[in-house]
């Protein structure tokens, strides 16, 4: 279906087109329409063209390296959706499918050559577009990428809390143990072989001040260290809680799929019966 020049200049994307460009790039596109959860392409389809959206909703998704489905996005009027593999004139990495009645401006390489020799001025417009679409598309990307919560940590950590992690890993160990044991043993033993002449006689009370303040000292840095593992603790539990939403929603999504499935199957059956009665 021949598309109208008043609907591509409602899309954002022909949006800064002049009359002109718009009428060239109207005479090139088609107007498609789609049916609710009719498919529009899948990956790996190589039919080198992309949509605009006029009106409705179309789920974009693709399959993450275990094999589950993910929604990519789920664009509306005026978002556009396919544009990368058109461009670049490889298979489509994602599947696309109408979640409603909907209405697409489908798009190729060659409509877009054919309007750039006739209006060359048109692709700073359609790139600029594009420009702040790519920008959306990163950022959703970097909002979906789930980062390991011990480097999150460190990155954040300052200097008084690393010193605080080597003084308590370092506390916390048989090295410490066995070393401090030995200086006890060294430093009591010569106060006892110096007699009248140590400067730290039995009951060794300069000894025992210094095993205080050590104490003293060594009790909050070491707080301050699990301070810092609970909040590694928190962060993997808020990871996990993420991904457990994520799978639930995943599951509820499949479970929909297997009953619609089950129903369409059923219809089928009933539609056999029908024709063999």
């Amino acid at each position: 279906m021949a598309s109208d020049p008043q609907i591509l200049k409602s899309v954002p994307l022909f949006s800064l087109l002049d009359d002109d460009e718009t009428a060239v790039l109207a005479g090139q596109v088609e107007l498609k329409r789609y049916c609710p959860r009719e498919r529009i392409y899948k990956i790996g389809d190589t039919t080198g063209t992309a949509y605009v959206m006029v009106s409705g909703r179309v789920r974009v998704t693709t399959v993450d390296e275990d094999h589950q489905e993910v929604v990519v996005d789920e664009v509306s009027s005026g978002d556009f959706f396919g544009f990368a593999s058109m461009i670049d004139k490889t298979p489509h990495q994602t599947s696309a499918a109408a979640v409603e009645e909907c209405t697409c401006l489908e798009v190729s390489r060659d409509d877009i050559e054919a309007l750039l020799l006739r209006k060359p001025h048109a692709g700073m417009d359609l790139l600029t577009t594009l420009g702040r679409q790519f920008h959306q598309a990163q950022g959703l990307v970097r909002g979906r990428a789930s980062r390991n919560p011990n480097e999150v940590i460190e990155e954040r950590a300052t200097l008084p809390e690393r010193i605080a992690d080597v003084v308590a890993g370092f506390g916390g160990s048989w090295t410490f143990i066995m070393i401090f044991s030995l200086a006890i043993v060294v430093y009591s033993l010569i106060n006892i072989f110096l007699a009248q002449k140590a400067w730290d006689p039995y009951p060794f009370i300069l000894l025992n001040l210094f095993l205080s303040m050590l104490a003293a000292i060594q009790a909050p840095v070491i707080m301050m260290s699990q301070n810092r593992q609970d909040k590694k603790d928190r962060m993997r539990g808020e990871l996990d809680f993420d991904v457990n939403r994520r799978a639930e929603a995943e599951i509820k999504g499949l479970a929909a799929k297997l009953n619609s499935l089950d129903d369409k199957i059923d219809d089928l059956g009933d539609l056999l019966r029908q024709k063999r009665a």
